[in-house]
């Protein structure tokens, strides 16, 4: 993974001395709350329902067993012996103290982490492929990439203030793992029949209030336009973007406005001005940064796995859901599951970050990544130590074995500490679990996702679930919209909303209907719910949720 060099070091240490001396110029009252304001932002400093939350950038979702235990050290000093995984792969502390903050951020520091660019309408974490550099389906590894637009796009002086928040994934394999369509800028790694390394570019992409899906903007751009390409894309959006309304203000809206044929032009057009005098990536500048990302020292191994000893199913479960090929043969890749019963999804504990960090050290060559899903990979994990890993992770509630059911829920903090939430999402969570607890029953409706925001701001990217739940607030009462039919990867769709928002205590009842339906119709065990609700069509799940009680 990447190493700060001397030039990223001063970089982060002298905001952290910047911003102590502006907190402590507030906590004087000699900088007013509004002009405070986008100091803490520019620092990954919000202001919660309950307490102050700092939201500290992952790149790309690599952190080294050291980091991990650095963020467990603050967990059990500034917060609530927990934090919080995002779906862009970073971490939230949700209870920590303005006056902590300058200390914390020391701390992040010290193990080469920052909250820079976290908040703001810049150039937010560039996200990536969970799985990247060991995805059997991979034709380049996109992390050296994802490293280069992190530097580039730090600080940037022409990008601090855009008229809106900005996003940006890339990935390099078959499989779209990182949902490209849903960003500002989506990035695909491809070869051209030249045998030429380059990218697909996509833009216009955004959830929230305005779900769009990202258009193709650029069938093929070598790999030394990355950068400039990237600057075009985002000078078209900064002139033309709309700063007089919040809610129309990113890029999705200009691009729906243009149309994607004349938002290309332009971006092409601004391209081919500054195309000779704006820096292109050079053959050096990708092999520097992609020495931050070899292979570590893989064994020649076997292809078996230890067999289970005392709990035969129970391995074998967690095998089945929770355990992924990797390209090497004798490895496997791991995901250590966040959704343990009586703890919120995405949340992890002092006690559980020590223990990945030693799983990692012990497993996995130290390496650590988050997932847009709100889980833990490890990803370089030998076949035969798969029952030794499964034995540690249990009694730290880190090996249910759901992932890609509808119990590995993705779910925002919602009302419960957010102030922008309208509704409450994890006990809505809560409710649906306890009516889909049978493990046999879960797995005999195969991969289905669920995904729970308790505001419009969609958080957890509801729209894109195959049932997705958003609260919303009526004449002060807590209520649900239910959107099915969004589906993630090349496929991407957005959800349609399905009938009348419901009450908080009818969500989980209309669920299981939804599920029961499915179950009743689908052509056989194998077909999907997104096939049998494309077959049946919305008005057939609508009719089974409204037709009675409610």
């Amino acid at each position: 993974m990447y190493h700060y060099d001397d030039l990223d070091r001063d970089v982060v240490h002298n905001r952290v001395f910047q911003f102590k001396d502006q907190m402590t110029r507030f906590l004087n009252g000699e900088l007013s709350e509004e002009a405070f304001l986008p100091l803490r932002l520019q620092n990954g400093l919000y202001v919660q329902k309950h307490a102050p939350m700092l939201r500290v950038a992952v790149p790309y979702g690599m952190l080294s067993s050291k980091q991990v235990r650095r963020l467990a050290g603050i967990c059990h000093k500034y917060d609530r012996d927990y934090c919080h995984i995002t779906t862009r792969q970073n971490v939230q502390f949700n209870w920590v103290e303005f006056k902590d903050v300058p200390e914390i951020l020391a701390d992040l520091a010290s193990v080469e982490m920052h909250a820079i660019q976290t908040s703001g309408n810049c150039i937010r974490n560039t996200t990536s492929d969970p799985i990247a550099g060991v995805a059997v389906d991979e034709l380049i590894d996109p992390r050296p990439y994802c490293e280069i637009i992190r530097q580039w796009s730090s600080l940037h002086p022409e990008f601090a203030f855009l008229p809106r928040k900005f996003k940006i994934a890339v990935i390099g394999a078959e499989e779209d793992r990182a949902s490209i369509r849903l960003h500002d800028i989506g990035i695909k790694a491809v070869r051209s029949a030249a045998g030429e390394y380059g990218f697909e570019i996509w833009g216009g992409g955004g959830l929230g209030r305005t779900p769009m899906l990202a258009s193709l903007i650029r069938e093929f751009l070598p790999q030394k336009y990355l950068l400039g390409y990237l600057k075009s894309i985002l000078r078209v959006y900064n002139q033309y973007g709309r700063r007089d309304n919040k809610y129309k203000a990113r890029i999705k809206i200009l691009v729906g406005a243009l149309g994607t044929q004349e938002f290309s032009r332009q971006v092409e057009k601004e391209f081919e001005r500054n195309c000779e005098t704006d820096p292109q990536l050079t053959e050096e500048e990708f092999k520097y940064a992609s020495s931050f990302f070899t292979a570590p020292s893989y064994q020649i191994l076997p292809e078996r796995h230890e067999q289970a000893g005392p709990h035969p199913e129970a391995y074998q479960n967690w095998l089945d859901r929770n355990v992924k090929r990797h390209k090497v043969s004798g490895y496997r890749i791991v995901t250590l599951s966040l959704k343990h019963e009586g703890q919120a999804p995405g949340d992890i504990t002092t006690e559980q970050l020590h223990h990945i960090a030693d799983l990692a050290d012990r497993y996995s060559f130290g390496e650590v990544r988050t997932t847009q899903q709100q889980n833990i990979v490890l990803a370089d994990v030998q076949a035969n130590d798969l029952y030794s890993l499964w034995l540690d992770s249990e009694a730290q509630g880190l090996v249910t074995p759901t992932v890609s059911t509808l119990a590995d829920t993705v779910c925002c903090p919602g009302g419960d500490f957010c102030g922008l939430a309208n509704a409450r999402s994890l006990p809505v969570n809560e409710a649906i679990q306890q009516r889909f607890s049978d493990l046999n029953k879960l797995y005999a409706l195969g991969d289905l996702s669920l995904r729970i925001s308790g505001c419009i701001n969609a958080c957890a990217h509801h729209h894109i679930a195959n049932i997705g739940i958003l609260g919303i607030d009526k004449k002060g009462e807590e209520f649900y919209q239910i959107t099915l039919g969004g589906k993630t990867g090349y496929e991407s769709a957005i959800g349609k909303v399905l009938g009348p928002s419901l009450p908080l205590d009818k969500v989980a009842p209309a669920v299981e209907k939804i599920i029961q339906l499915y179950v009743e119709q689908r052509s056989d065990e194998t077909e999907t719910f997104s096939s049998t609700y494309e077959r049946l069509g919305k008005a057939a799940f609508k009719e089974q949720v409204y037709a009675t009680d409610y």
